[in-house]
Formats: structure tokens, sequence, C-alpha cells
């Protein structure tokens, strides 16, 4: 005779209603991702941007658990799980490295939670954002065609990439790579610490990198504008796409407008459209790059080259959010978030006059600054590994020697993470049918810039 578990010893909840669990993350896209791992274990899943709403959300639905990311853009971390615990001491509670504080009760769905979250962590699309331990044998490199590639043991990689030297001081060199290739043409991507906090766009673990993150969660729900400063090749885009990507406009457009690009005459009609005959070549009208954006994000790449006269219309548009098409007469009110960039120092430019100073105070409500390549050198390795994985999309994968590794430590990199990118792009052209980029490569590859 099949035996049945008497209803009694179920769970109170799980006996009156649904189980219910609470995810909270600044992060749109983890949250989307975890509820619907859960929905799928039968979970009735509730969602919080922040600390406060989480708190809100808890009071209202009373959930069997919580999972709380490792970063609250509203609430300090430690505090907000104290007091959570000390509220809602029956919660089972996880944050999203998958640790449980020490006076959490263990529920009786720990298993799925941590199932879910690993199963969320594991569909995550940041190239290498697994941890493994430096005892592990294998490390997933290409899941989409089901490869693992091995990897040797710590001794075995500083030997093989510093044979003349000790491992003690291999293991501090400067372009010691984590974890090096172990065959030709079977490259092995540098160990990455776990950490929740680095966004899928920003590769690398340096604390300036961890910052530019933090901020970049921070910020993203709200409407603030956001001015992102930093040196030529610094990855200011991928700032501005991460911020529009974990933005409540996501689902809309992300419009980008390079304006050192486009000749000051047009610069204007680009941005703010125009209307049939409003210039000598206007055959019809169009819509400009802002109206183009309504609902979503507007990129203004290096607005410290715009013309001072363009500047003034466009402090309109930021103060009101009305904008005139050239040659119009009509209004056109637009709902559009504004990111704008620049490797100029403004705040200097407003006092020169070259910048307005009040569109300058409009736009650099928050500010994000990305560190040069020279700030965080030691994710060089993480880089190489990066831009390698992704020219082996359309080429055979390649690997650099130990000697060019070196070289590559060794440079400054004044053009930063776009010159490295480059770097390696010509070294495999160069390079051929070759799985090895040598130093010649290399040395080819830095010779150009």
């Amino acid at each position: 005779m099949a035996s049945t578990v008497p209803v009694s010893t179920l769970p109170l909840a799980s006996r009156i209603r649904p189980r219910t669990a609470l995810v909270a993350s600044a992060d749109r896209s983890f949250r989307q991702r975890l509820s619907e791992t859960l929905t799928g274990l039968r979970w009735q899943v509730r969602e919080a941007e922040g600390g406060a709403q989480a708190w809100a959300e808890a009071e209202l639905s009373l959930p069997e658990a919580v999972i709380v990311d490792s970063w609250l853009p509203d609430l300090d971390l430690a505090e907000f799980l104290m007091d959570f615990r000390t509220k809602f001491p029956d919660v089972d509670l996880v944050t999203a490295s998958g640790s449980i504080t020490q006076e959490s009760p263990r529920g009786p769905y720990r298993q799925e939670l941590l199932y879910a979250l690993r199963r969320t962590q594991d569909n995550d699309t940041a190239i290498w954002n697994a941890a493994p331990s430096l005892n592990k044998t294998t490390l997933p490199l290409d899941t989409m065609n089901g490869h693992a590639w091995p990897i040797p043991s710590l001794p075995s990689v500083v030997r093989q990439a510093f044979p003349s030297q000790s491992v003690a001081s291999a293991a501090i060199h400067p372009s010691f790579p984590h974890a090096m290739p172990a065959a030709a043409g079977q490259p092995v991507p540098a160990i990455e610490p776990a950490s929740s906090e680095r966004l899928p766009e920003l590769i690398g673990y340096a604390p300036c990198m961890l910052e530019v993150s933090r901020r970049i969660r921070l910020v993203a729900p709200r409407s603030t504008p956001v001015l992102i400063e930093g040196p030529t090749g610094s990855g200011k885009e991928l700032v501005a796409e991460a911020l529009h990507r974990l933005s409540t406009r996501s689902h809309k457009s992300f419009v980008a407008i390079n304006c050192a690009a486009i000749p000051e005459a047009l610069l204007e009609a680009e941005l703010f459209g125009h209307t049939r005959g409003a210039f000598t070549g206007a055959v019809q009208g169009r819509v400009g790059r802002i109206e183009a954006a309504d609902g979503g994000t507007l990129f203004l790449d290096e607005i410290g080259e715009m013309p001072l006269g363009l500047q003034s219309k466009l402090l309109r548009f930021v103060e009101c959010g009305e904008l005139q098409r050239v040659g119009d007469n009509e209004t056109v009110r637009v709902d559009v978030r504004i990111v704008a960039s620049t490797h100029q120092p403004l705040a200097k430019q407003t006092q020169s006059g070259a910048f307005r100073a009040d569109l300058y105070y409009r736009l650099a409500v928050f500010l994000i600054r990305t560190p040069s390549l020279a700030e965080h050198v030691e994710d060089l390795m993480l880089l190489i590994n990066h831009f390698l994985a992704q020219m082996g999309r359309e080429a055979p994968i390649k690997r650099v020697e130990p000697a060019a590794l070196a070289k590559l430590a060794a440079h400054d990199w004044p053009g930063n993470v776009r010159e490295l990118e480059h770097v390696l792009e010509r070294g495999a052209i160069l390079a051929g049918e070759e799985a090895v980029l040598t130093t010649r490569e290399i040395d080819f590859g830095l010779a150009i810039n």
C-alpha cells in the first residue's frame, strides 16, 4: 500500500496557500531569470528593486523565503539582513551568493531555493562568470557546444607561463595569468573570483571596476541624468548600455549619438529632427535622435564636443522636456533619460567658458568615472581571454605565449581597453592559421599604436 504524508506534517503555509518567494535585486534581468526558475518550481514570486520595497512586500505577502541580491541600492545589506531577521524570524533568508545568515532557520524548501539560484547563475549571459576553485579539473568554456577544457594544476600553470622563475615569484608577476591554456588551440579563461557585484558588460574585478558596477546599480532604476567621465577607450558606452539594461526603460529604445562625429551644421537636425524644406537638401521631414529615444535612453557620447550654440538648445530640452524640430514652430514633448559621456574634464571647461556651466550641472546629477586600463591592470588576463574568445567565434581560437604576455603586461596602454582589443586583433590576423600569438605578432600590434 502506497504511503501518504499526513497533511498535519506539511508546513502550515503549504496547507493554506501556495508558497511565496520574494526576490530583491536592483538587477532587473536577474530578478526575471530567477522568477522564471522559481515559477517553474511552483512558487509564487514577488519582486522588489531594493531593500525598502522588499520590506514592504514582505509585510504584505508574508513569504516563506526571501532571496536578496548581494548589494542593495538603498540600504546597507548587513543591516537589512539583521533587521529583517528580527522582524521576520521564520522566513528562509538567502543571499544571491547562496549564503545564509547564521540566525536564518532552514526552511523546508531550502534546496529548491539554492537550485534556482544555481540555475539562474548558470544561465547568466556574462562570459566566464563562473568562479571555480583551483582544485577543480574542468571549467566550462563553450557552454553552447558543451565543451570543457582541462585546467592544469596551479604549480604547472605557473611553470608553463614562467619556466625560469619560481612558483612564488611568478605568482606575483604582473602578467601572471590565473589560468593558462593547457594546449595550443585550447584556451582556458582566467579564473574569476566570486562576486555578484560585477555586471556582465564590465570585465574585471579590480576595486575600481566593481565601484563602477556599484554606481550603475545604484542609479540605473532612476531617471536621473548621468555623466560618464573617463579616458578614450575605457568603455563609457558599455556603462551607458548597462544603465539602460538595468533601468525601467529597458523595453524601450537605447539611442546613441556621437557629438564629435557629426559636423556642426548637421548636428542640430540630427538631434532634434527637421521638417521638409528646413534647409537645402531636406527633401523630407525626419525625426531626430532625441524623439526616437522617447520612453527610453538617449546616450550623448563626447558631449564636450557639442558647440556652445547647440548646448543652449539642449539645455532647454533638458529643463522642460520639449523640443522643436528645425524649421518647425510646434513643440514636441519627449520623455527620455539622458546619459552623457566625455573624455574631457568638463568641470574645468565650464570655468574657461568652453562648456556651459548650467548644462553641465543638469547633466552631471550623478557622475560615473570609468578607469583607465593602467588603473586595473590586474584584470589584463581576463580581458585578453575575453577578446580572444570573441575573435574565436569567427576563426579558430588562439592563445598568447608567455613571453608575449609579458610584453602586454609591460605596456602602459594609453588607448586603454580598446587599444588592447585592437592589438590582439591585429596580432591574430598576422598569425594567420597559427594557434599561438608570439612576440612577433604582439610587437606588430603594439607598433601601430
